[in-house]
């Protein structure tokens, strides 16, 4: 497999004295003598104009010869070739890649949908120009091919997979070291360098969206719950023993259980208590 070589070719502003020169000579040997001979100089004006090509900053300009690669030129200017040099413009600058939201399973098969941003530009021109058909199509194709991998080695989340300690929803500056790695590795071939890559969008598949957002919003409650029984419970322990300690009443095991349970009620109750005024004794 070749690598991209660099050319530096003439100067373009040097060959346009010497074609203003040759356009000289063939005008003045034509109506001077009229010798048809002068003709030739007209047919290497031709051959001259033909050579010249600007490359623009951050471009570059493909040279091949009969189909041999003859080298790249990457200096930004005006210049001349070969004219029988076929010459290929290959962009070097950055460019933008946002791909389509694609459906994919991930790890324990939950349909997801997914798309990548992705930052490339072209490092080596004869790879991108000769070792793939159509390098911007190569980097579309294998980016999907990536992120379908990725998506299908991380769980969406842990809610299935409580032993999963990095999962496409939380361990987002992994994944996106992983998704660029296997990107990399891709495109090498393309001579295509990857700036960045990261997710974009992440989200459960439309047709289970609604199902999974119950499913987190229970979890959530029940995590909420669980810590405000936690606290619950803390708070009464701590009642009854200041309670006992300060010696300002004394319970036995029924009145104890009896505050527990009205404690326990006013602190876990989704709705305000309604105070109850007892005009009567303890025991009442």
């Amino acid at each position: 497999m070749r690598n991209e070589k660099s050319v530096s070719p003439i100067n373009g502003y040097l060959m346009l004295v010497v074609l203003f020169v040759l356009i000289g000579i063939t005008i003045s040997g034509l109506v001077l003598t009229g010798n048809p001979l002068f003709l030739v100089f007209g047919v290497l004006v031709i051959l001259v104009l033909r050579g010249f090509f600007i490359v623009y900053p951050n471009g570059s300009k493909v040279l091949v010869l009969f189909g041999a690669y003859k080298g790249t030129v990457r200096d930004n200017g005006f210049f001349w070739a070969n004219p029988f040099f076929t010459r290929r413009g290959i962009s070097l600058r950055a460019r933008n890649f946002d791909s389509e939201r694609v459906k994919v399973n991930d790890k324990i098969g939950n349909p997801i949908m997914i798309n990548v941003i992705l930052v490339w530009q072209v490092d080596d021109t004869y790879k991108s120009a000769f070792d793939v058909d159509n390098y911007e199509e190569f980097v579309r194709v294998q980016t999907d091919a990536a992120v379908r991998k990725l998506a299908g080695s991380y769980p969406y989340d842990n809610f299935d997979d409580e032993e999963a300690e990095l999962t496409l929803r939380s361990g987002m500056d992994e994944v996106n070291e992983a998704l660029e790695n296997e990107i990399t590795e891709r495109l090498a071939i393309a001579g295509i360098k990857v700036m960045e890559a990261r997710i974009g969008y992440l989200a459960y598949a439309p047709e289970i969206a609604n199902a999974m957002l119950k499913r987190q919003q229970a979890v959530a409650i029940v995590a909420a719950r669980k810590k405000i029984v936690e606290g619950a419970v803390g708070m009464v322990e701590d009642a009854l023993s200041r309670l006992s300690e300060d010696d300002i009443i004394d319970f036995d095991d029924d009145k104890k259980a009896s505050m527990v349970s009205n404690l326990m009620v006013v602190l876990c109750g989704d709705k305000e208590a309604i105070p109850v005024v007892n005009t009567g004794t303890l025991n009442s």
